[in-house]
């Protein structure tokens, strides 16, 4: 009998789909995983929820293990946490955590799945990617004793990036959404909150995470002279509207952009990219992070769960969903 594993599948502009795929049988050099948990990151999967993934990104956008193409059907996705069912005796029996997308059961190469520490709750695992993200943008930003750093944009990267400046020493870092419901959560991780209109301005750096226009141009706002924004949003085919007259060119302001599709060049000649997953799973350790777990579902119920993530009816950081 052909082995089989369930799969989700985004259809845009249908709502996604359960579909059976095919599970093949080990090689010498491959594991045979079951997810636990999967993660569905909202910015990045809503994009291909809607099919609004731009074509010149394409190929940049795909994920490691994806299959179909953009704008769909498509399978994607890249927060998996499961447990080595079959594989080498260091890995059998080990949870990890995978590049892969929302899947019952898988089989990829050994040296694609990386262990969680036994410090790391699998159900926490799944932050592992946004975690990377948050520490390649910090590699990016470099922030530095006494720094004010503001964070645009209570989202899960935002909130990630929040998390890990707030263990920077004499840093004062503020977290800056127009959802005044985010001040708990930047108070679980140890940060202030500020409504945009609030923020305090003259920050050294400022971290944006938002996605929106008046987000970026917030963040300009808030930096100090010859300061620097990095820019972690993903605007997908969107265009996006920058004020660059005022006192953008006096202020003699940097956007830079930071994509954890790449190792920061501050750290690339000495970290890749298994260093980096690893370093964040090691940072999930701290039980704060379990604050941007806002949500949770079963996995047969992400067809009709992820069209309320993506148009912000269910609202969610990381929402989790649970594997049978």
């Amino acid at each position: 009998m052909t082995r089989a594993a369930r799969a989700f599948w985004f259809n845009p502009p249908g709502p996604g789909e359960v579909r059976t795929a095919p599970l093949p049988e080990r090689g010498p050099d491959e594991v045979e995983v079951r997810t636990l948990f999967s993660g569905v990151s909202r910015g990045t999967e809503t994009l291909v929820f809607r099919g609004a993934v731009p074509a010149s990104q394409h190929e940049l956008m795909r994920a490691p293990f994806q299959e179909g193409g953009f704008p769909g059907p498509v399978k994607y996705g890249y927060l998996n946490v499961g447990v080595v069912e079959d594989g080498p005796p260091e890995l059998t029996g080990r949870t990890v955590f995978t590049l892969y997308p929302h899947q019952t059961r898988f089989v990829v190469p050994a040296g694609a799945v990386t262990p969680v520490p036994d410090a790391v709750p699998a159900g926490r695992a799944i932050l592992a990617g946004t975690v990377e993200t948050a520490v390649n943008a910090l590699w990016d930003a470099a922030p530095l004793l006494g720094d004010r750093v503001a964070v645009v944009g209570g989202g899960m990267v935002g909130c990630a990036v929040a998390a890990l400046l707030a263990r920077f020493p004499a840093v004062r870092a503020q977290l800056v959404d127009v959802d005044p419901e985010r001040a708990a959560v930047a108070a679980a991780l140890g940060v202030e909150f500020a409504l945009p209109g609030d923020a305090a301005e003259g920050c050294d750096l400022v971290v944006h995470t938002s996605g929106t226009d008046a987000g970026l141009a917030r963040a300009l706002e808030l930096v100090a002279p010859e300061g620097e924004v990095v820019e972690l949003s993903w605007y997908g085919d969107r265009r996006v509207s920058v004020p660059l007259g005022e006192f953008f060119h006096s202020r003699r302001l940097t956007i830079r952009g930071s994509q954890v599709g790449m190792v920061s060049p501050a750290r690339r000649s000495r970290r890749g990219f298994g260093d980096r997953l690893a370093l964040a799973l090691e940072l999930l350790a701290d039980p704060v992070f379990d604050t941007l777990i806002t949500g949770e579902c079963a996995f047969e119920d992400l067809p009709s769960v992820m069209p309320g993530l993506a148009s912000g009816a269910i609202p969610a950081l990381c929402h989790r969903v649970v594997y049978p």
